[in-house]
């Protein structure tokens, strides 16, 4: 017994066994030691701010896994009508359906039947249509091919490109927020890249007055706010209007060097926790894919094909992902985003600058035809003497088209608006609340003063229209500054 008078401290709650309860799906036991960790009227707010994170995570991932065995069963067979139970196992089996066991109960994805059509070539097979939506540069086509004619025939890297007027739009959900309560939403706005994406100037918006972070901020948004009214939904818009260039580097291999030992550079080489971590696994993945090569770009079109391999699906919410390389890496699919930072991190790996970038993809012209547009993420590798030069791996690689099978790793069509140039970024003005999406901005993210609004409260919208060809001469146009620090 003891008889000092002092009281003994409480141990802290060890924060690394919280995140891998919730990742191996133990939900009672790390909300007990978040409990217990939040009840310590000595925690340090910055882990006070990580244990309550841990339980909003739970919620989240509760959300995007929510459907049971028998609904999934019953939603796979209305699109294979004579599904038969071997294969539902099997497919459960190999994890082409989706799911998590989350204290002893199996929840599927929200889209793991849609998933599993991508995955699953014989289970594609299975269904009435077979075909799939895909985007209008997933394929070798015209605008790549001139983008490359016009960059050799000029010796620009900056090229075409034309005006576009552009409205995004952001909607609570009626009574998502008490009447009267102010409604704060930050809309994803870009920023001025020089030979990339030009001459940025806000139209209007609803309502007015709207503040534009300045270009220092990586994630740049159009930040608005107005009181919630009782059973009406709380509508916000932004239209402006933006020049945007293709870009295209003719890379000779030969001439390619190692990166020069700057200190602007080393931002873009080391891990950056928690997505960019140099782990086992990443590092013999590295060495299979890389073997004996010692040329950087080389190099970078090797893991530019091996992270191509994996397959694209629809992701679960970053937001719910403790470390998204890793997760890409062994989830046997991966959306753009998660692509995108499995090749950062290797390139990173291998000594090679790479950095991040992310907006939104969309198909100019008129009418229901040319109404194409999703969120996209893609990046950027440092080759010298090149310099900066751009990536989309998700977009990929184009085998047996000669001229264009490597247009991503070193060039970008001009139907892209960037939001980022980095990920995990501070707004500005700042949330007050956890965001919803903390790696990417490209929805927006909404909040009152009683907490965050999730994707579950709100919708957004985006529409993108030519304007004419660009006015912006490319001729001077050579060569991107990075953003500090990403």
């Amino acid at each position: 017994m003891c008889c000092s008078g002092v009281v003994a401290a409480q141990q802290p709650v060890p924060l690394p066994e919280v995140i891998e309860l919730v990742d191996e799906g133990h939900f009672a036991d790390a909300e007990a030691m978040i409990a217990k960790g939040l009840d310590d009227a000595t925690l340090p707010a910055d882990t006070r701010e990580a244990l309550e994170f841990e339980r909003e995570r739970m919620r989240r991932i509760l959300i995007d896994f929510h459907r049971d065995e028998a609904e999934v069963r019953k939603r796979l067979g209305e699109r294979i009508p004579d599904l038969r139970d071997e294969e539902f196992a099997r497919w459960k089996q190999a994890n082409l359906l989706e799911h998590r066991v989350i204290d002893g109960r199996t929840w599927y994805f929200d889209r793991a039947i849609s998933n599993l059509f991508r995955l699953s070539p014989e289970a594609n097979a299975r269904r009435a249509d077979p075909s799939f939506s895909e985007g209008p540069m997933e394929s070798p086509n015209a605008h790549q091919a001139s983008v490359r004619e016009a960059a050799l025939a000029s010796g620009n890297t900056s090229v075409g490109g034309h005006r576009i007027r552009v409205t995004q739009t952001l909607t609570v959900d009626a009574d998502a927020v008490p009447a009267g309560e102010t409604v704060r939403a930050w809309i994803p706005y870009p920023r001025a890249i020089p030979g990339q994406q030009e001459d940025i100037r806000l139209v209007r918006s609803s309502p007015e007055g709207a503040e534009v972070a300045p270009e220092s901020v990586l994630q740049r948004t159009a930040y608005l706010e107005q009181p919630a009214r009782a059973g009406e939904p709380t509508e916000f818009a932004i239209t402006y209007e933006l020049d945007i260039l293709a870009r295209y580097f003719d890379i000779d291999a030969e001439r390619v060097t190692p990166a020069p030992a700057t200190a602007e550079l080393a931002a873009y080489l080391g891990e950056r926790a928690p997505h960019i971590v140099f782990t086992p696994e990443l590092r013999e993945f590295s060495s299979k894919v890389v073997g004996d090569e010692t040329n950087p770009y080389l190099i970078a079109r090797k893991l530019f094909a091996a992270v191509d391999e994996i397959p694209w699906a629809g992701a679960r919410e970053y937001s719910t992902i403790s470390n998204i390389s890793d997760y890409a890496l062994h989830a046997g699919h991966a959306d753009c985003g998660q692509q995108t930072l499995l090749l950062i991190t290797l390139l990173r790996l291998n000594g090679i600058p790479a950095r991040w970038q992310s907006g939104m993809v969309f198909e100019g012209g008129e009418g229901p035809d040319h109404d194409y547009w999703n969120l996209h993420d893609w990046g950027w590798v440092y080759l010298a003497p090149y310099g900066w030069v751009p990536m989309d791996v998700t977009t990929g690689r184009f085998e047996g088209n000669a001229e264009l099978e490597w247009f991503y790793l070193g060039g970008l069509d001009a139907y892209r608006i960037v939001f980022n140039d980095g990920w995990g970024s501070q707004f500005q003005p700042a949330k007050v609340h956890f965001r919803s999406e903390t790696v990417d901005s490209q929805r927006g993210e909404v909040e009152w003063s009683g907490g965050n609004l999730y994707f579950d409260q709100w919708d957004y919208g985006f529409e993108a229209r030519e304007i004419r060809p660009s006015t912006t001469n490319p001729s001077t146009r050579s060569t991107i500054t990075p953003p500090e620090g990403t």
